[in-house]
């Protein structure tokens, strides 16, 4: 069952959502984990408007999986870029939880996690406005936290994953100029229409992680800043590689 995510608003809070949001989801806190261990490892990429951080989070998995399959543990070894396929997997994931769960009225919950995997594959996700489907986001992120392994491009995984010791935040930023010209070219645009483009999606992205944290990003929010127009993919994955084994978040054998 979907739902719009305008209506919301006008959703009817039930004992079972509090339920849900309050102790499901709990369970996959990355804050609060009662042995203060994350079992990771992450990498979030956040990015400015005009940097391919989708690319990069490709090439970094296949490099991550190469690594950990060198090492001596090889077992469930395979690093995975969060798309639409692998949150959806997550989410489904979730989903049967609940239905083996004491529930009393597993629709609306069901149809509340639907509705955020929808939106991330329709790239829909800064648009939500509903506190409790940014609390599920939040658990969902959570998750593909928890099971490690995994590269997570935008959606403030970055600022949900802050106080996760194992993990790796990266950004990615350019001049305003070089991101239009870029999105010019990509898109066969104006420049004012890139201009545009770039004005609006970095206003938003910058408005969701507001909802998240109740704060604008700094600076220090991120592990490491990179400025994308002037290095190249591979470099930008060697220095994050090197991070990773310098911070013993993969192993110095090239493993995890």
């Amino acid at each position: 069952m979907y739902f719009r995510i305008e209506k919301f608003w006008h959703f009817k809070k039930t004992e079972i959502m509090e339920k849900f949001v309050n102790n499901y989801l709990h369970s996959f806190s990355c804050y609060n984990l009662e042995t203060g261990e994350f079992p990771g490892p992450v990498v979030t990429i956040s990015r400015q408007a005009g940097c391919s951080a989708q690319r990069l989070a490709i090439k970094l998995s296949k490099i991550l999986t190469g690594y950990s399959y060198m090492s001596e543990t090889k077992t469930e070894a395979e690093w995975e870029w969060v798309d639409k396929k692998v949150f959806a997997k997550v989410v489904n994931e979730m989903i049967g939880d609940i239905e083996a769960g004491d529930y009393n009225d597993k629709v609306e919950a069901i149809g509340m996690l639907k509705e955020v995997s929808k939106a991330f594959a329709e790239e829909k996700v800064y648009d939500i406005l509903d506190e409790k489907l940014i609390q599920i986001l939040k658990g969902i992120i959570c998750r593909l936290g928890y099971e490690g392994r995994k590269i997570i491009v935008g959606r403030s995984a970055g600022v949900i994953l802050n106080n996760v010791p194992n993990k790796l935040n990266v950004r990615l930023e350019a001049p305003t100029e070089w991101r239009i010209n870029r999105v010019m070219q990509l898109n066969d645009l104006s420049q004012a229409e890139a201009a545009e483009y770039i004005n609006r999606m970095d206003t938003k992205r910058d408005s969701f992680i507001e909802k998240i944290i109740g704060r604008k990003a700094e600076n220090n929010d991120f592990d490491v800043i990179f400025n994308y127009a002037s290095l190249e993919d591979d470099e930008i994955v060697d220095a994050v590689v090197n991070i990773l084994r310098n911070k013993n978040i993969i192993s110095l054998r090239m493993g995890y």
